[in-house]
């Protein structure tokens, strides 16, 4: 049709590749929180959620429905307006990371000449919505858990920061399509593979899941900076945390396996079937590993991360 323009028929395109790659990433962050209970389940010999629908198939769903209707309170002396305004960038912050990943050829909503600048904005952007929690929630234990937040921030970007710099000196951009396309004939982990082990570290730091969960310690904070939330304000934190396990899975693959590269399968295929692996070792980490005392992980982040 003549009067379409071609400006906006690329942008109709680029929503479109927005809202199917929105939906598919919550979708699969709001399901890995059932694939975890389940594995965990298995990793840890006792059976997993296995009562509602078949197999436990519909745990999920009823989570959704009892979250939904529970009460959003917010306490009687806190900062409303932060308040509320924390668990919005908590959900927000890495779903836009994932903004620059290309899932296939021409499948990415935003392909930025600074895509890896961008990530690391996002990253250190999530840390306000815990400090902004911690903050506003007017309780001891809440502050006490941001303020771990920052510190433990502080010391992971760094690190975070210069598992980057060879894979971008290889690839010569910044730009997350030239990085997968540079791979064409071996894998980034090859050359660098303690850069890959360092991002993987500072991602696990970044989603602030166990070990790093330090800002969260139930035993110790009594849930940290989130324990006065509830409703779909504690939802959209529970998800949260989950898009950014997809979001740096996918980064993961994107910057050290190829993304999309791979044999046969088409290219989406292949880009999934990768992200859901790290996103298994995501959980595994969890069943496997202790959590180590705090000075411990500022003493890892500061020191022996940037040897």
């Amino acid at each position: 049709m003549s009067w379409i323009s071609p400006e906006l028929i690329e942008i109709l395109l680029t929503v479109l590749k927005a809202v199917v790659i929105l939906l598919v990433v919550v979708t699969c962050g709001a399901f890995m929180s059932f694939g975890e209970r389940r594995l965990l389940g298995l990793f840890q010999n006792r059976y997993g959620p296995n009562r509602v629908g078949w197999g436990g198939s519909l745990q999920l769903v009823a989570d959704m429905i009892k979250m939904f209707f529970k009460e959003d309170w917010i306490p009687k002396f806190s900062d409303r307006v932060i308040f509320t305004l924390a668990p919005m960038i908590a959900f927000t912050s890495l779903l836009l990371a994932f903004a620059i990943v290309p899932v296939s050829p021409g499948w990415v909503v935003a392909d930025l000449n600074i895509g890896i600048l961008f990530f690391l904005m996002m990253a250190g952007l999530a840390v306000y919505a815990v400090l902004f929690a911690g903050w506003s929630s007017n309780n001891k234990y809440s502050l006490l858990g941001a303020m771990r937040a920052s510190a433990q921030t502080l010391s992971y970007e760094v690190f975070l920061g210069l598992s980057l710099m060879g894979v971008v000196a290889q690839a010569g951009s910044f730009n997350m399509t030239d990085i997968v396309n540079s791979q064409a004939h071996v894998w980034n982990v090859i050359p660098q593979f303690f850069g890959f082990i360092t991002f993987a570290i500072a991602g696990v730091a970044v989603c602030h899941r166990h070990p790093f969960d330090q800002p969260e310690a139930e035993q110790e904070l009594a849930d940290g900076y989130h324990i006065e939330y509830s409703g779909m304000k504690f939802g959209l934190f529970f998800v949260g945390e989950y898009i950014g396990i997809v979001t740096i899975s996918a980064l993961m693959v994107t910057l050290f396996f190829g993304g999309w590269q791979g044999p046969l399968l088409p290219p989406f295929i292949w880009f999934a079937l990768k992200t859901a692996f790290f996103m298994m070792m995501f959980i595994l980490i969890r069943a496997s590993l202790p959590r180590p005392r705090y000075d411990q992980v500022m003493s890892f982040g500061w020191k022996s991360a940037c040897r």
